[in-house]
C-alpha cells in the first residue's frame, strides 16, 4: 500500500510538472472543461433562482387559497365542446354561495378590474395619476391575499352593503398624488366619480415587475358593479381556514357551486378549482424540461472539452516517447505509465472543473442579482459538475495512457 501511495504521489507531481511546462496548451485544455462546467453551474443557478422567484410570486397571491374559475388553467380553447363554451360566468352569486355554505372557508374575495378605453384617470386637485387599475372587491380581500395596510383601513362590510363611494389606494397611486403626505380622508375623482380615500395598502414587491397592485384604486365591489354593471364576470379567490383543510374546503366549494349553478348529478363540473400547489407543480414541470435542455446543451461543451483533453494527451504521449522509454528501461511498469498519464489528464480536467465551478457560481449569482431573482447556489449541480469534469479527464485519458504504456522501450529510446 505504501508503494502505491508513493507511486500516486510521484504521478501527481509529474503531471503537475508537465502542466507547468506546457502552460498555454494546458490552459486551453482547462478552458474547454471550464466552459462546460461553468455553463452547467451557471444555468442551474439561474433556473433554481427562477423557480424560487416563481414560487415566491405564487405565495404572494395569498395563503391556503383556492381559485375558482370558469375553465382549467391548461385549457385549450380551440378544443372546447359547445357545452364548455356555454359555461355561465363566475359572478357574485358564486361568491355568496361559497361564503354561506362552506364552513372550511374563512374568506372569499370576488374581484374585477375596469379598463377604460384610452386609460383610467385618477385626480386630486391638479395632480393626475394616469392609467390606474379600477379594482372592485369585498372586504375579505386583505385576509384572503395576506395584505397589510400602510395607512388607514381597508374597505368594510358597511362600505360594501351600502355601495359607499370609499376607496383604498395602491402605494404608487398614493405616493404620486400625495407625495408622502397622508391620503386618508382626502377626496379624489376616479373617472369623474368622487371618492373618499379611507386607506393605503402596503407596497407589494414582485420578482417579475408585476406590481399592478401598487397602481390600483380599490373600491367596494357593489359600488364597482353599480358604476360598471356590464362587468358581471368576476375572478374569485377563496381561502381555506388552514392548510390541511384545503381539500375539505374544495369539496365544500364544489358541492355549493354545483347546487348554485344547477349542475345535473350526471354532468361534470362547469367550473374549475385550482390551488397554489398546482401552480407550483406546473412551474416544477416546466423547470424539469429546462434542466433537460441544459443537460443536453452543456454535455456538448463537456464532450468538446473531453476531446480537447484526449488530443492534448495524445500529443503529450508523442512528445514524451523518449521519456517513456527511459522510465520503462529503468523498471517502470505499464501500470506506472498508465497512472502517470491518467493522473495528468484528470489533473487538467479537475483544474478546469474547479475554475468552472467558481466561475459558474459567480455568473449565476450575478445574473440572478440583475434579474432580481433569489440568489441560489446549486450545491447538487456543483458536486455533479466537478465529478463529471474529473470523469471527462479519466475517460479522455484512458486511450492515450494505454497507448503510452504499450510503447516498446527500445523503440521509444530511439525516438527523436
Amino acid at each position: 500500500m505504501l508503494l502505491t501511495m508513493v507511486e500516486i504521489k510521484d504521478s501527481i507531481l509529474m503531471a503537475l510538472a508537465s502542466i507547468k511546462a506546457n502552460k498555454l496548451r494546458a490552459g486551453l485544455t482547462i478552458l474547454g472543461v471550464m466552459v462546460g462546467v461553468s455553463s452547467v453551474i451557471g444555468m442551474a443557478a439561474i433556473i433554481d433562482g427562477l423557480n424560487d422567484a416563481a414560487e415566491d410570486e405564487i405565495d404572494k397571491i395569498g395563503s391556503n387559497i383556492i381559485i375558482v374559475s370558469k375553465y382549467e388553467d391548461d385549457v385549450d380553447f380551440d378544443k372546447l365542446t359547445e357545452e364548455e363554451r356555454n359555461r355561465p360566468p363566475i359572478t357574485v352569486g358564486e361568491a355568496q354561495a361559497i361564503r354561506d355554505n362552506c364552513p372550511s372557508v374563512d374568506g372569499v374575495s370576488p374581484q374585477n378590474y375596469y379598463f377604460k378605453p384610452g386609460g383610467n384617470e385618477v385626480k386630486y386637485n391638479n395632480i393626475k395619476f394616469s392609467d390606474p387599475y379600477i379594482f372592485g372587491t369585498w372586504p375579505d380581500f386583505v385576509r384572503v391575499r395576506d395584505r397589510n395596510m400602510a395607512e388607514g383601513r381597508f374597505l368594510s362590510e358597511v362600505d360594501e352593503k351600502f355601495h359607499l363611494m370609499n376607496c383604498v389606494l395602491g402605494a404608487d397611486v398614493a405616493e404620486t398624488m400625495f407625495e408622502g403626505k397622508s391620503a386618508a380622508d382626502k377626496e379624489i375623482r376616479v373617472n369623474g366619480y368622487k371618492f373618499t380615500v379611507v386607506g393605503v395598502i402596503e407596497k407589494l414587491k414582485s420578482n417579475f415587475g408585476n406590481e399592478h397592485e401598487n397602481r390600483m384604486v380599490i373600491i367596494p365591489l357593489s359600488t364597482f358593479l353599480k358604476m360598471y354593471p356590464w362587468e358581471e364576470e368576476l375572478g374569485l379567490i377563496a381561502r381555506a381556514v388552514a392548510y390541511d383543510k384545503i381539500e375539505q374546503a374544495k369539496e365544500e366549494i364544489t358541492t355549493a357551486l354545483r347546487i348554485y349553478r344547477k349542475v345535473p348529478f350526471n354532468k361534470k363540473d362547469n367550473f374549475a378549482l385550482s390551488t397554489q400547489e398546482q401552480f407550483k407543480e406546473t412551474i416544477g414541470n416546466i423547470t424539469k424540461y429546462i434542466y433537460l435542455a441544459m443537460i443536453v446543451i452543456t454535455s456538448v461543451g463537456l464532450m468538446v472539452g473531453g476531446i480537447g483533453v484526449m488530443n492534448i494527451m495524445l500529443v503529450s504521449v508523442t512528445e514524451r516517447t523518449r521519456e517513456i522509454g527511459v522510465r520503462k528501461a529503468i523498471g517502470a511498469k505499464r501500470m506506472n505509465i498508465i497512472l502517470q498519464f491518467l493522473t495528468e489528464a484528470m489533473s487538467l480536467s479537475a483544474t478546469g472543473g474547479i475554475i468552472g465551478v467558481l466561475f459558474g457560481v459567480l455568473l449565476g449569482m450575478l445574473i440572478n442579482k440583475l434579474l432580481s431573482f433569489p440568489i441560489n447556489i446549486p450545491v447538487f449541480w456543483i458536486v455533479v459538475g466537478f465529478i463529471v469534469s474529473v470523469s471527462v479527464g479519466l475517460v479522455s485519458g484512458v486511450y492515450p495512457a494505454i497507448k503510452a504504456s504499450r510503447l516498446d522501450p527500445i523503440e521509444a529510446l530511439r525516438y527523436e
